[in-house]
């Protein structure tokens, strides 16, 4: 893959942060958006995984002030249901009208992106192409279909690009220190 310009290895910094200029020298910063899956929107509220919660509320805090982050209307109906669905001990993360409260924030607060005909065509292009599930072909057509170079995902293999989308997985570092 040819080098982008400004990136000076061909990768792209990630939303919001800068990258080294060509032959090292100025830095550039991008500012292009990426999409967000419901992991981290999930992880936010889930104390099971305090490293993985503070990864999630550093990036989303970080997102939202710095408006870098979009989200897919299907992050947040399945933000509802993971949330609200009992766990081991049978009490969900969040009460339903928490969730409520919690979703619609998010509406509020983060642009929310919503299928298309296009996108919808995409997703199943997706899943014949990359293999993947429903669910993640539609994640990954609607960061394809808006011309979002990343998705922040745990769900996909880290740094793959699929078409025009690179995946990064947030939560590596987290995942790395807890089977020390």
């Amino acid at each position: 893959m040819p080098p982008r310009p400004g990136s000076g290895d061909g990768r792209r910094a990630a939303p919001g942060q800068c990258a080294a200029g060509e032959g090292g020298g100025a830095r550039t910063c991008t500012g292009v958006p990426a999409l967000v899956d419901t992991n981290v929107l999930v992880y936010r509220f889930d104390p099971r995984f305090p490293a993985k919660q503070q990864i999630a509320t550093a990036l989303l805090r970080r997102g939202l002030v710095e408006d870098q982050l979009r989200l897919p209307h299907q992050a947040i109906v399945e933000f509802f249901a993971a949330v609200t669905r009992p766990l081991d001990d049978g009490r969900p993360l969040l009460a339903p009208d928490d969730a409520r409260r919690e979703a619609e924030e998010l509406l509020t607060q983060f642009v929310v992106l919503y299928p298309t005909e296009a996108l919808l065509r995409t997703a199943i292009r997706g899943s014949a192409t990359y293999q993947l599930g429903w669910f993640d072909a539609h994640l990954w057509a609607y960061a394809e279909t808006y011309g979002l170079p990343e998705l922040i995902s745990e769900d996909f293999q880290h740094d793959r690009v699929y078409g025009t989308v690179r995946v990064t997985n947030p939560f590596l570092r987290a995942e790395r220190s807890s089977r020390r």
